[in-house]
């Protein structure tokens, strides 16, 4: 066995082949790759375009321009955290555990990101943030948006939710439209068409090209630093724009499909092999399959903490999940979460959907398909009130989690600036 081992050994001849196709002046795929890059300037110019867009008053600016009743309900945050009217940490652990625990040790060293999914319109942070300081519960500390981008972007909610998430320090993923839902395959459709998605509805044939310019807009014009990546040609766009000095992240999306460690050892490899000289990667969320079992997730660490990015790549994992549109229900991994969180480092758990005993007693539950809904739409069906009580509920399903896991003594990551 030792024998056959060493046969795996790359040779450095392997390598020098890869480094001429990505440095050879006349290789096509790679001039155009570059063109994309070059409307934007060169890897500074484009840095400091996305530092000047993401300043609070730039941001506030556009929300000023386009959404101007918003503007109250960034200042009211802000007054919030600076009060500090919502529950600290050690305050939270307390409530919980019904004693005073400054003198407990948690398992901070393997803090476990409170994240929700989809924060789809500006206006419900105020709803969680009024709630979270009524009944001291958390706010998560990472949010992720699956809405139409150029929707978000005109009527404000964009920039204005980009400014909120940086007030009260939660990291924040967004959605571009070159998601594969924009017609860019014309052969798929509906069930008579499945076995065609088998491949990916993915960024086909230029797609893959108009998603990195899409990417390079909003990182450069809003200050969008983090997306989800959906597909292998995109994520190898993403390191490569990296490696040229562009300070891109993002995660890939549960939609990749990745679930088994081999599949992750192959990703985490080419993250390895563009990497800076830092030891840094773009790849800083990695969202597993729902199918994977904890053991996939104990096996990866090894090899995530070896290449030296058990820091860099957080673990992403569906810990609830939509009711209707994408799984199996009942669908609850709380359980295997409080497992695994005390021995394997920088974990989110993902709430895609309220718990199994609130959805089932819902008249509209949440549903992954409501992500693709125009605005005016959901209004105009009269489902707003709906979709942002599913919203809340995935919020009270992290908040479970989190009392989960402080009953275990396992700590949790939530919005930084709100919850000291």
């Amino acid at each position: 066995m030792t024998d056959l081992r060493y046969l795996l050994a790359i040779p450095h001849d392997r390598l020098d082949a890869i480094n001429n196709i990505l440095l050879d002046p006349d290789e096509k795929v790679m001039n155009n790759f570059l063109a994309v890059v070059a409307k934007y300037g060169t890897p500074e110019e484009i840095n400091r375009k996305h530092r000047e867009s993401r300043k609070f008053d730039h941001l506030m600016g556009i929300v000023k321009e386009r959404a101007p009743g918003y503007i109250k309900d960034l200042n009211w945050l802000m007054e919030q955290r600076d009060k500090g009217a919502f529950i600290s940490v050690a305050e939270y652990r307390n409530r919980v555990l019904g004693v005073q625990t400054k003198d407990m040790k948690f398992a901070d060293e393997s803090a476990v990101t409170l994240e929700v999914s989809a924060l789809q319109y500006f206006p419900w942070v105020r709803l969680i943030c009024e709630r979270a300081i009524k009944d001291q519960s958390l706010i998560p500390g990472r949010f992720i948006a699956v809405r139409k981008m150029k929707e978000s972007e005109l009527d404000g909610d964009l920039p204005a939710i980009v400014a909120a998430l940086d007030i009260i320090g939660s990291s924040f993923v967004e959605t571009l439209d070159t998601k594969g839902t924009d017609g860019s395959n014309p052969h798929l459709g509906g069930p008579a068409t499945i076995t065609g998605y088998f491949g990916g509805i993915g960024q086909p044939n230029e797609h893959a090209l108009m998603w990195l310019d899409e990417f390079l807009y909003y990182y450069t014009n809003y200050g969008v630093q983090h997306v989800l990546n959906f597909n292998a040609g995109t994520i190898l766009l993403g390191f490569l724009l990296y490696r040229l000095g562009v300070d891109i992240q993002f995660k890939i999306s549960v939609f990749f499909g990745s679930d088994n460690p081999y599949h992750a050892l192959w990703i985490m490899t080419m993250a390895k092999l563009f990497s800076r000289d830092d030891g840094t990667s773009p790849l800083i969320g990695f969202n597993w399959s729902n199918s994977i079992n904890n053991q996939t997730m104990e096996l990866t660490a090894q090899f995530r903490e070896a290449l030296g990015f058990e820091d860099v790549i957080r673990f992403e994992h569906h810990i609830t999940e939509t009711w209707k549109s994408i799984v199996i229900q009942p669908y609850d991994r709380r359980t295997e979460l409080i497992q695994i969180a005390d021995h394997v480092a920088n974990i989110a758990a993902k709430h895609e959907g309220g718990d199994v005993a609130i959805e089932q007693t819902r008249a509209h539950p949440s549903d992954i398909l409501d992500y693709f809904r125009d605005k005016k739409e959901v209004i105009d069906s009269g489902d707003w009130d709906n979709l942002q009580l599913n919203f809340m509920d995935k919020v009270d399903a992290c908040n479970m989690s989190a009392r989960a896991l402080t009953k275990k003594r396992l700590s949790f990551l939530a919005a930084q600036n709100l919850h000291k």
